[in-house]
This record gives C-alpha cells, sequence and structure tokens, in this order.
C-alpha cells in the first residue's frame, strides 16, 4: 500500500466537495428543529431537489435556474409536512418517515427520462492571481460557487439566530410554543417558514450532488446522505459553527473510505463503503449517553405538537 500516491490538496479539496451537500441540507434541518419541528423527512427533501435541479438544468441549460428549482422543489415537497404536522397535527415522526418514501419514489418517477444525461457544467471560481498560487489556490480558491454560498449561509444562520429579532422569535417558538402564542406569534406560520427554509436547503443539497459533485442522475443517488444530515444536527448540538465542523468530519470520513479503496487495502469495499454511516450511529449513541446534556441544547419543543388555542 503507497499512501504516497495521495495528493494531500486534492484530499482536503475533494473533502470540502463531499462536504457541501452534508452542509446544506444539516444547516436547513437545524433552522427546523429550532423551531420545534422535527422533520425525518430531510432524504426524501434531498434526492427531490437533485432530480429537480436535474431535469431543470438539463431542459433550460442553466446549472443556476436548476439549483433555483432544486430549492423551489424541496421546500415545496416539504410544505407538504409541514401541512400534514402543523395543521392536520400529524405524528412528526411517522409524517418524516413517509416524506422520506414519498421524495425517493417521486425523484425515482420523475429521473426516469434522465438517465445517463450529462448536465451542464457548473463554473467555478476564478480569481486571476490568488487562484494559481501554490497550495492556498487550490484549497481556498478554486472550488464551485456553491461551496462559497454554504459557507456564506453558515455565517449567515448565526448571525440571524443569535443577533435577529426574528431569529429570537424563531428560537422562542422552537423552546415554549405556547409561551410564543400567547405573546401573540403566530407559531403555526412560523415553523412552516422555517419548514420551507429547510426543504429548500436540502433542495440545494440534493442538487448539489446530481449536478456538481457527481454530475449525473442515478435513483437512490443521495445514498443516506439525509439521515447522516440529521446526525450532523444532533453531534453539533444545534449550533450553526459545529454543523460546519460536523459536516466537514464526516465529509472527511466519506473521502477516506473513498481512499482506502483506491489505495487496493486489503478489506472489503463493502465494509468501507458502509464507514460513514457505522460513524454516524457511533456519534449517536456517544451523543445519546449524556442525556442530560442533549436535553439542555435541544429546542425544549422539538417534536411536540402545537394546539392552537383562542
Amino acid at each position: 500500500m503507497d499512501f504516497s500516491a495521495l495528493n494531500p490538496i486534492a484530499l482536503v479539496a475533494s473533502l470540502v466537495v463531499a462536504a457541501t451537500p452534508l452542509l446544506f441540507a444539516a444547516l436547513g434541518e437545524l433552522v427546523t428543529e429550532k423551531s420545534g419541528v422535527l422533520n425525518l423527512g430531510v432524504e426524501g427533501m434531498m434526492i427531490f431537489g437533485a432530480i429537480c435541479g436535474f431535469a431543470i438544468s438539463v431542459e433550460s441549460g442553466s446549472p443556476w435556474l436548476g439549483l433555483v428549482a432544486a430549492a423551489i422543489g424541496g421546500a415545496l415537497i416539504s410544505l407538504i409536512f409541514g401541512v400534514l404536522t402543523q395543521v392536520l397535527l400529524s405524528n412528526q415522526v411517522a409524517t418524516g418517515l413517509a416524506l422520506t418514501m414519498f421524495g425517493l419514489g417521486l425523484a425515482a418517477l420523475i429521473g426516469q427520462p434522465y438517465a445517463g444525461i450529462k448536465p451542464p457544467s457548473f463554473p467555478k471560481l476564478d480569481l486571476p492571481v490568488l487562484s494559481d498560487l501554490p497550495v492556498i489556490g487550490p484549497l481556498l480558491f478554486q472550488y464551485d460557487y456553491m461551496v462559497y454560498v454554504s459557507l456564506a449561509l453558515t455565517v449567515g444562520i448565526w448571525l440571524f439566530l443569535t443577533r435577529s429579532r426574528a431569529g429570537l422569535v424563531l428560537r422562542a417558538v422552537g423552546e415554549n410554543h405556547d409561551a410564543a402564542h400567547s405573546l401573540g406569534y403566530n407559531v403555526i406560520l412560523i415553523r412552516l417558514a422555517a419548514i420551507a427554509f429547510g426543504g429548500a436547503c436540502a433542495g440545494l443539497g440534493g442538487a448539489y450532488l446530481s449536478l456538481i459533485r457527481v454530475p449525473q442522475w442515478t435513483e437512490g443517488m443521495t445514498a443516506g446522505a439525509g439521515w447522516i444530515a440529521l446526525a450532523i444536527v444532533v453531534f453539533a448540538s444545534w449550533k450553526p459553527w459545529r454543523v460546519l465542523l460536523g459536516a466537514y468530519l464526516f465529509g472527511g470520513v466519506t473521502i477516506l473510505q473513498l481512499n482506502l479503496q483506491a489505495l487496493g487495502i486489503s478489506i472489503q469495499s463493502q465494509y468501507l463503503s458502509m464507514t460513514p454511516y457505522l460513524v454516524t450511529i457511533i456519534v449517536l449513541v456517544i451523543m445519546s449517553a449524556d442525556r442530560s446534556r442533549a436535553a439542555l441544547n435541544a429546542p425544549a419543543s422539538l417534536g411536540r405538537v402545537f394546539h392552537k388555542t383562542g
């Protein structure tokens, strides 16, 4: 086994690309859960966003329109979950699981004509001097634009949750929806907005997979990324900066197992492929061991049904 064949710069660049769809999805779920809603349908929203973005990108010839369509598609399918859980008061866990199955099936149906088609290429950042710098250029200035959008989104969500009145209201709804309602805030509308935002982010994460990371459409191509995004939110203790760290950590695990396979390590590829999901389970078990700490960081009304009175 020759580890000298690994290029550290290329490895880091691959890690960033692998982490970006997870970061989009996890940030969206973070905002959703901060409002007190547990949406387990991230996988379904991601795969639906992936096919919406891919189809519109192919038909229009514009990857940017594809990304917009992915965000809209993710938001719309998430609102199905929103109406069922917030208006019709269905169980959030069961509805989220149903949304995942619905999204996977609908995406497979829509995507049948697009198998084997190559989408239009997505532009990368190209700064004349900075991009050509050795080491620093490839590490910082040669990614596609969505990598920088995901980082800006992390900063924006952190500022929104910690520095804005609207973010304070969202967190108040997630902590105690009855108290927020008594103060005159429309809990259902706020939660629907948070759910739609989470769906849009998940849709962007899915489109990143189908348009940029693996520019093709393959049925089931999210391959559990939505579940990893859910685990990242718990791992991050519902904090945006930790979500960024968690996404890059799990992205690194994914890239590591791919490189180990490429090096021909004497372990069956099936065991290496399950590494990211095994790490996800281990992290969740460790986080769940300290229940008091987890309960302290989680929104107090997470997953609870809001019954509007008065």
